[in-house]
């Protein structure tokens, strides 16, 4: 499916069934999806860098199960990896051990190498998207989403299919049957999606590039995939 596709119809929301879901990372994004999917019913794991007793008032919040990260996959059909990229070669080994077949794998991670992460030479040397760099720490396919999403957004924007004002999300990945499930999941929270296509095409949702942060619906975000450029900007160059 080319870029900017928008695959389906947006005015069809659909229910995916109650999903067992792990969080990898209760930061603002991490701990706004906790929120959102822990409220449509889903069971919910969810796992931070300093152990699951630093979590219970989400978890008393939600609902949802504090776990160690190397729990937080286990049985589910969808994790989110959301730490900072320069923590995710420290995630423990096999930590997708355990999810079920098939499991979808979210990405939102962003490079930021003056202002967090350090220069990753595979990323600006090799020319890597950075979610195909995540991609072989974890030994799994990935599919990236929300990492040019505002985390509060998540909370105050969710729209009902068809409504004017809803937002679309931009999602790529080449795994189209977890790709399918993530935009599925995503348009239950409330957000419209366009496909903009494998990880190696990815660069085009990234830190600056027209569509990240970008409040728009299907056609806008549609555009400011295509105006994208793959050079990466100065100021997120090591």
């Amino acid at each position: 499916m080319p870029p900017g596709s928008a695959g389906h119809d947006p005015r069809k929301a659909r229910r995916v069934g109650i999903m067992k879901i792990g969080i990898i990372g209760a930061g603002n994004i991490g701990g706004n999806l906790t929120r959102r999917l822990t409220a449509l019913g889903h069971d919910v794991s969810v796992a931070n860098s300093r152990g699951p007793h630093t979590l219970t008032a989400l978890a008393e919040e939600t609902g949802a199960t504090p776990v160690r990260a190397e729990e937080a996959a286990r049985g589910a059909e969808v994790v989110v990896v959301t730490v900072p990229l320069k923590a995710v070669p420290d995630l423990p080994s096999g930590i997708l051990d355990g999810a079920a077949d098939g499991v979808a794998v979210i990405d939102t991670n962003n490079y930021y190498p003056q202002q967090r992460d350090g220069r990753i030479a595979a990323i600006e040397d090799e020319g890597r998207t950075e979610s195909r760099w995540v991609e072989g720490h974890l030994g799994h396919p990935v599919i990236k989403a929300f990492n040019g999403t505002y985390a509060q957004d998540i909370l105050d924007r969710p729209r009902p299919a068809g409504d004017p004002d809803r937002m679309a999300l931009p999602v790529a990945g080449d795994d189209e049957a977890a790709k399918a499930k993530v935009r599925a999941l995503i348009d239950e929270l409330g957000f419209d999606t366009v496909d903009a296509g494998g990880i190696d095409e990815s660069w085009r949702q990234q830190p600056d590039t027209p569509v990240y942060g970008l409040r728009a619906g299907v056609e806008g975000v549609t555009k400011a995939l295509a105006e994208a450029s793959p050079e990466r900007p100065a100021a997120f160059r090591g």
